[in-house]
């Protein structure tokens, strides 16, 4: 309950839809970072927005010894990084030779790709594109 007696907007509603019409309908407060959080990505005149703004690049052909700070460090020469993931293998934890980047604009993004595609790293010509969706590969 909060101090005035009333449920949170959130704990009243069956959706985010519902939820956010609640919230701008009922003079309703926005009472937990993650309430907050999901008003920032699904509403960007009140909040950021900035994650509808973000491109994911998917980095191929990395030497093993890449680190993902060295990533970091090459890709602000492009803009701002905002998430650096590099796939390691499950069992032996060593690099499997690609990550992802998340760059916090679609300009940036395509700045990094065409500035870093082909670019020389620990040896290796980096494969630098836009990343796909993840396509559904079904099971349990």
């Amino acid at each position: 309950m909060t101090s005035r007696g009333q449920r949170p907007a959130a704990w009243t509603c069956n959706s985010v839809a519902n939820w956010e019409a609640n919230m701008f309908t009922m003079d309703a407060s926005v009472n937990s970072p993650k309430e907050r959080s999901l008003l920032e990505v699904r509403n960007p005149i009140e909040g950021k927005g900035k994650k509808l703004m973000s491109m994911k690049l998917h980095i191929g052909n990395l030497s093993f010894d890449t680190s993902s700070d060295e990533l970091q460090t090459l890709f602000a020469q492009a803009g701002t990084v905002e998430r650096v993931s590099l796939i390691e293998d499950g069992e032996t934890g060593r690099s499997r030779g690609f990550g992802f980047i998340e760059m916090s604009t679609k300009e940036e993004g395509a700045a990094a790709i065409q500035k870093f595609n082909g670019h020389e790293l620990g040896g290796r010509a980096l494969k630098v594109d836009e990343a796909k969706q993840r396509a559904n590969r079904g099971g349990f």
